[in-house]
């Protein structure tokens, strides 16, 4: 919805890599890897269909262009910007409830994947959307 999937892509977030991401912080509950990948794909799929979070993540590309890119008036992920978090954990809690919100910190702390690589917007709306995800599968294994 809104292009995001697409979008995030152009950001060198494509739909594999998000995967790879999200495996890479990956705890076995009873499903094996190729399965949890495919069914986190699937989750991801759902995620990009809903407005509400696709016009999170829109918001989070967006902030990012706007205030990061092209001379931006933000430079790094400074200690004050709150507002980067605030749409990761919303993204994250939405998705897979309060349990999420853990799962956002560990991926927020560690930065694997395609994290490192992102600024500070588009780091945390994807780990958002990642530890969203993987909390909900998580739930639904036990």
């Amino acid at each position: 919805m809104f292009g995001v999937e697409e979008e995030l892509a152009k950001c060198g977030a494509d739909m594999e890599t998000i995967v790879d991401t999200a495996m890479a912080l990956y705890v076995s509950h009873g499903m094996d890897e190729a399965a949890a990948r495919d069914n986190l794909r699937a989750k991801f799929m759902r995620a990009f269909r809903d407005p509400n979070i696709s016009s999170l993540l829109l918001g989070a590309l967006l902030l990012e262009k706007h205030l990061c890119r092209d001379n931006g008036a933000i430079r790094g992920d400074p200690v004050y910007l709150l507002s980067d978090e605030i749409i990761g954990m919303a993204i994250a809690e939405y998705i897979g409830g309060t349990c999420a919100r853990f799962e956002f910190a560990r991926y927020d702390q560690k930065k694997p994947g395609v994290l490192s690589r992102l600024g500070p917007f588009l780091d945390d709306a994807v780990a958002g959307l990642i530890a969203g995800c993987t909390s909900r599968l998580y739930t639904e294994c036990c």
